[in-house]
């Protein structure tokens, strides 16, 4: 079984821009010992014949053609609607 050493748990503290307390290590070191432990015993399993599975809720993609939808509204009517309007856009004021 691999052993998850005080060092590991504060290195990866480090690389997390984490800052734990002595007891908050103690007890990180243990659980992920727990962790890397059930990860050896799933992956001493016989999988041989076993299908994976890589979709359980029967969902799939819908794809559709990428067609413009011409709704009636003209660019002229919408920009009428603005409040103000420069060089055919919406004039918008800064935020910063």
């Amino acid at each position: 079984m691999t052993q998850i050493l005080r060092d590991d748990v504060l290195h990866l503290a480090q690389l997390s821009s984490l800052q734990l307390a002595d007891d908050e290590v103690d007890a990180l070191q243990q659980d992920l010992s727990n962790i890397v432990g059930y990860i050896e015993q799933l992956a001493g399993l016989d999988t041989t014949g076993v299908e994976p599975t890589y979709q359980v809720t029967g969902l799939a993609n819908v794809w559709r053609q990428d067609e413009v939808d011409q709704s009636g509204t003209v660019r002229d009517q919408l920009l009428a609607l603005a409040p103000e309007q420069q060089n055919n856009s919406v004039k918008v004021p800064k935020v910063l």
